[in-house]
This record gives C-alpha cells, sequence and structure tokens, in this order.
C-alpha cells in the first residue's frame, strides 16, 4: 500500500518539477543590447555607443558608425565617418603619375588606396597627406573608395542627425557644397584624373587631380 502511494507520488514531484523548470525558462531575462549600429557614436578611445549613452558619458567624439554589415568584402566590423569636413585640397600636386590606387569603383579600399597616395613618391598628394595628419587616439582615418562613399550616402538620413547632435558637420545636400574627393583614380586615365562623389545625388565626376575638393575621412571599426 505504501508503495503504491510511492509510485502514484512520483510522477505527481517530476510532474510539478517539469512544470517548475519551464515556468523558468520562460521568464523574461533582460539582455543588454551591446550591437553597433549606424547612428552610434564613436568615441576617441576606440568604443562606439548610442547617443544616448554617449551624451552623459564624458567621453569625447571623433566619428559616427555608418555601416555595420560584414559580407567579407568590407573592411574590419565597419565604417564611421569622422565628424568633421576637412579643408579642400588637391588629389596631386602635379599630374602624369599614376598613384597606386585599385581604380576600381566597386573595392572597398579607401584605406589602401589612401595609403598608396601617400606613398607615392613621384608626385604629393595633399589630400593624403592632410588625412594622414589626422591618425591619432589609435585611429587611422583615410579617404573613402568610391565604393565606401556611396555606403556613406545611403546612410545620410540616419547619421546626419548625429553628426549635428555631437557638433560636426552634416553630410551637404546642396548641390554647390556635396563634391568629395574619394581615394579612387579613374580607370584608363590613372595618371590624371580621379572620382568625386556627390553627397546630394550620389553621382560621380571624373575631375582633374590637381582641383582642390573638400575630403571627408572615414575609419574602420575593428572591435
Amino acid at each position: 500500500m505504501k508503495q503504491n502511494i510511492i509510485r502514484k507520488a512520483c510522477p505527481i514531484l517530476q510532474a510539478v518539477f517539469m512544470s517548475g523548470v519551464l515556468a523558468a525558462c520562460d521568464a523574461h531575462i533582460e539582455v543588454p543590447d551591446t550591437a553597433v549600429r549606424p547612428g552610434h557614436v564613436l568615441c576617441v578611445d576606440g568604443k562606439a555607443v548610442p547617443y544616448s549613452e554617449y551624451e552623459n558619458s564624458g567621453k569625447q567624439a571623433i566619428a559616427v558608425v555608418f555601416h555595420t554589415y560584414s559580407d567579407g568584402e568590407t573592411e574590419g566590423n565597419g565604417y564611421a565617418v569622422y565628424l568633421w569636413d576637412m579643408a579642400p585640397k588637391a588629389f596631386a600636386d602635379s599630374l602624369g603619375v599614376e598613384q597606386g590606387t585599385s581604380a576600381d569603383i566597386t573595392a572597398y579600399d579607401g584605406n589602401a588606396n589612401t595609403n598608396a597616395l601617400h606613398g607615392t613618391d613621384e608626385t604629393t598628394s595633399p589630400m593624403a597627406e592632410s588625412v594622414f595628419a589626422l591618425w591619432k587616439y589609435g585611429q587611422s582615418a583615410y579617404v573613402p573608395s568610391v565604393a565606401q562613399m556611396r555606403l556613406l550616402y545611403a546612410a545620410r538620413g540616419i547619421i546626419n542627425p548625429v553628426i549635428e547632435k555631437c557638433g560636426g558637420d552634416p553630410l551637404p545636400t546642396e548641390a554647390n557644397e556635396c563634391w568629395y574627393w574619394t581615394s579612387t583614380e579613374v580607370e584608363g586615365q590613372q595618371t590624371v584624373k580621379a572620382w568625386l562623389y556627390s553627397t546630394a545625388s550620389g553621382a560621380m565626376q571624373e575631375t582633374p587631380k590637381t582641383q582642390a575638393h573638400k575630403v571627408r575621412p572615414i575609419i574602420t571599426i575593428n572591435n
């Protein structure tokens, strides 16, 4: 009789135990969202945080994240755009020299292009030199390629309000203010022309390399 009672009680206890386990599994556990997203603020310590966290952090902002999708073609874990425009500079101080960029308008290779421009002995790149002068806080700024400018253009609506809140220069949409150098030379005309890119329309324009135009550096996120 006693054994029968124990046998009957065991399934009941198991059911109670399992219901407790399931209830615990169903309980909501708040997990902090630490994913970096377009619109996050990149600080000089290399950390990217939402603006709401940044404004109370006492940190110094240097850029705003505009791309975070890694598909094996883009570099690192994403890109951030420098908060401010740089003064107009020439792509090169003389014509007739191929400066070693890929000239590939689909390549996310602004970093490599900028290094090639800076390392060319036959001519100087005032644009590359001015961007190299920004290298501090462990952040390596460079001139975006055409493909990277396309990503930047696509993110304007997300990043411009954040750039403005951080005291930076929003990407212009006015026709007379919107043209920026890329770091990509024009295929077949590498000795004389490089690409300008419009943040107003997404258009590209072949331009003599000795002309002075604005530059907007970007930074690769590697953490």
